[in-house]
């Protein structure tokens, strides 16, 4: 029945979907106001609006924040990758072993911060074996999503679908409740992403001599400087035509913009000229080559004590909707931002005044001091830098590893609580001094917190407004046409589709209730209907902007959307016939 409580419901969906697509504030934000909308309406209690950040599985994910930073900061996991793949030089041997591995680990830790350890490395291993980091970075992203979706703790999605489950009244999920499906979509992704992956991935190195396919250009800003030989020059006869590597796209004066640039020109001192090319080619800028200066927050660096690297912003940077000059990059980390990639999107005017993106790469001009400022940040992450990692003893580490799993398997086949043993686990990194107290706080995502807070929330005025039964009896109209096993495969699909363009937390928390109810209103075994959410929401391969590791990869593999698709589609595809088929076997 579509009563006031609904329709205020459904109008808050509407909203929230709609300001996570548009990006109208952050998703935190679109979130506490969604939930200050249901506390007004009487929808939620302030107290079930905060219950969340009392949830169990919140904890978990916390501590498995905690953790996974452990690892991250040391170098068990780089040591044991070199020692695997650090000599092979065939990229089919290389792809199998990478996603293997990282499969393996995803399925025990936070997969972010693995793929951010694994993406420099993947990367460096692209370049010295020239072999476009296009065809590695994409299998890296899926395969770490592959892994999660192994376990109870590989995503953080599976342990938010847990604490819905718990909040509406059933018995925990266990460990290795997902493994039955997740298992084998693990093997089958890594067999089709080896298969296909190099048919399917795009190529972004030079294909034959003279043709090249996309490359990965910068954006960078320079000035003619007062005295310059360029001044009065024309365009062409500053050879700015003929620059390997680098073409001139637009110049600007105070605020007049003229593009494209004719090659008759002139040249006026204090002109802006905006150059695309490629890296290499920028070096030309940082030493002085081309009569032309970089910007001043650049020239104050030492240039003796300089290096050049590539940063990717992160999902939940701080930096997202700040113009350059006004990030304070050069105070914070010993940087300057100097050239901005957009998977190639056109971009127009001074880079200081342009304002970043989840996704975007950034070439930096960095001081001696920028790795020790940058280790502990979550505004970017380094891709063309491999950091130095911590002296800790790996003996140390190990042991850790070793706890980690003993307290995964008895929660597994007892009834020791997870909670307890991940307590456990970081006591002991504490007392082995690994995990310093200060540290702690560094390794959490307090973004992540607040949305998985606020979207068991979202769940709870689900089911309190009604709305999750109206909906599931929208989905009861198709009961004559659809088999259980396909009603499985439509809400796969719906979740994944939702989580692929807004986020999965949004997806999982309008989904859960419905797929919940649909399950209740046909008398079925609600536990594949739970399970099928999970894994429409975690198994995200058709976007960037839907996965946190596909947003990593974007930028920095050179990626368009259309390459997520063309290969994330069948991917997905397979994903949801394979998991409602075994879930409807084992459970209906």
């Amino acid at each position: 029945m579509l009563t006031t409580p609904v329709i205020l419901l459904l109008a808050t969906i509407v909203f929230l979907l709609s300001s996570l697509y548009l990006e109208w504030f952050k998703p935190t934000v679109s979130f506490f106001i969604a939930i200050l909308v249901f506390i007004f309406g009487g929808i939620l209690t302030p107290t079930e609006a905060l219950q969340g950040f009392a949830n169990e599985q919140l904890a978990v994910i916390v501590l498995l924040l905690i953790i996974s930073d452990i690892f991250k900061k040391s170098s068990i996991v780089n040591v044991l990758f070199h020692q695997l793949f650090g000599k092979s030089k065939n990229v089919g041997s290389f792809k199998f072993g990478m996603m293997t591995v990282v499969a393996s680990f995803s399925a025990f830790f936070n997969n972010t911060p693995l793929v951010a350890m694994m993406m420099p490395y993947t990367n460096s291993w692209a370049v010295k074996n020239k072999v476009a980091p296009s065809k590695l970075l994409i299998p890296l992203s899926y395969a770490a999503i592959l892994g999660g979706c192994v376990t109870l703790v590989g995503t953080s999605t599976n342990l938010i679908v847990n604490g819905l489950a718990i909040d509406a009244g059933f018995d925990p999920l266990s460990i290795f409740d997902f493994t039955a499906v997740g298992l084998p979509m693990l093997v089958i992704g890594i067999v089709y992403l080896v298969l296909f992956g190099s048919k399917l991935l795009p190529n972004t190195l030079k294909t034959s001599e003279g043709e090249e396919s996309d490359k990965r250009e910068f954006f960078v800003e320079a000035y003619v400087k007062a005295g310059s030989k360029l001044i009065g020059q024309s365009v062409e006869k500053s050879g700015f035509r003929a620059l390997k590597g680098l073409y001139l796209v637009e110049v600007i004066r105070t605020e007049t913009s003229f593009s494209p640039v004719a090659p008759n020109f002139i040249l006026y001192e204090e002109d802006a000229l905006i150059f695309a090319g490629e890296t290499a080619a920028l070096d030309d800028f940082k030493e002085g080559n081309l009569g032309l200066t970089l910007p001043k927050i650049v020239s104050r660096l030492d240039a003796d004590k300089t290096s050049t690297n590539e940063i990717v912003v992160s999902y939940n940077s701080s930096l997202i909707g700040k113009e350059v000059k006004k990030t304070d990059f050069r105070a914070r980390y010993d940087a300057a931002i100097v050239a901005i990639h957009r998977n190639g999107e056109r971009l127009a005017g001074k880079i200081g005044e342009m304002e970043l993106r989840a996704g975007d790469v950034l070439l930096v001009f960095s001081g001696s001091n920028f790795l020790s400022r940058a280790k502990n940040n979550r505004a970017f992450y380094i891709l063309s830098h491999i950091e130095e990692t911590e002296d800790i003893n790996v003996k140390k580490v190990s042991l850790v590893f070793a706890a980690l799993v003993t307290s995964v398997i008895l929660s597994a086949v007892s009834s020791a609580s997870l909670l307890l043993g991940l307590a456990c686990v970081l006591l002991l990194g504490i007392f082995l001094k690994i995990m310093p107290l200060n540290e702690i706080r560094k390794g959490l995502d307090f973004d992540l917190i607040i949305l998985i807070a606020f979207g068991l929330a979202f769940g709870k005025a689900m089911s309190n407004s009604g709305a999750s039964v109206y909906l599931a009896e929208g989905f009861l109209l198709l009961q004559n046409y659809l088999s259980p096993t396909l009603f499985l495969m439509l809400i796969f699909l719906i979740t994944n589709i939702l989580a692929a363009y807004i986020t999965n937390k949004a997806a999982v928390a309008i989904l859960f209730p419905i797929s919940v109810a649909v399950a209740m209103q046909l008398g079925l075994n609600p536990i594949p209907f739970i399970l099928i959410v999970s894994f429409g929401a975690a198994a995200n391969f058709i976007t960037p902007i839907g996965y946190q590791t596909n947003l990593m990869v974007y930028g920095s593999g050179g990626y368009n959307f259309r390459d997520f698709m063309r290969i994330g589609w069948p991917l997905t595809l397979i994903y949801m016939v394979v998991s409602s088929v075994i879930l409807a076997v084992v459970y209906l």
